[in-house]
């Protein structure tokens, strides 16, 4: 195990590493304002375009953390398939509407900032106590890398894809025709 780099030698911002980290943060800033987009917008469609921004920037998280196979997952179902979903279901099913954002007790939004601050905390300890070594790259992430593993090692876990996103359509439709009948 590598110990921990000190402040005295973190890289700087113009090396590889440096500028690596800053990207990284960028994408973890997307995920977080996104979230916040998501969770205060007063029209729902655009809470979907805030949650298809923070989706964007998981994938980048994901990537980040030598896992491109897991954010190109990331980007086909969640962002081409389950926000594209969302956002079907919502010009079908109602005109737009404005969302009531008040709560019924005044003491949730300090409770929930207390929770979040907790968890938040106690993330941010465990995160500086932990040593983290370097890990070595698997592979180059290539497209035509992720699709051999697609199609070969990984092909049902494509087959349950395409089954999850037939779900979601035939959900999106059906909510659809309810609100139109009612």
């Amino acid at each position: 195990m590598n110990p921990p780099i000190p402040l005295a030698e973190a890289p700087s911002l113009f090396s590889v590493d440096g500028l690596v980290g800053l990207v990284f943060l960028i994408m973890v800033a997307i995920t977080i304002i996104g979230a916040i987009i998501a969770c205060n917008s007063e029209r729902l469609v655009r809470s979907v375009a805030g949650l298809i921004v923070c989706f964007v920037g998981v994938a980048g998280v994901y990537y980040f953390l030598n896992s491109p196979f897991v954010a190109m997952m990331q980007i086909l179902i969640y962002v081409g398939a389950v926000a594209v979903t969302i956002s079907f279901a919502i010009m079908l099913a109602a005109p737009e509407e404005k969302m009531k954002l008040g709560s019924s007790s005044p003491l949730v939004g300090p409770f929930g900032l207390g929770t979040a601050a907790l968890i938040t905390g106690g993330f941010s300890v465990l995160a500086l106590r932990t040593e983290w070594p370097v890990m070595t790259k698997i592979n180059d992430g290539s497209v035509k890398n992720i699709g051999l593993q697609l199609l070969t090692n990984f092909s049902m876990v494509f087959e349950l894809v395409s089954i999850v996103l037939l779900i979601a359509i035939i959900g999106a439709l059906v909510i659809a025709r309810v609100r139109r009948e009612s």
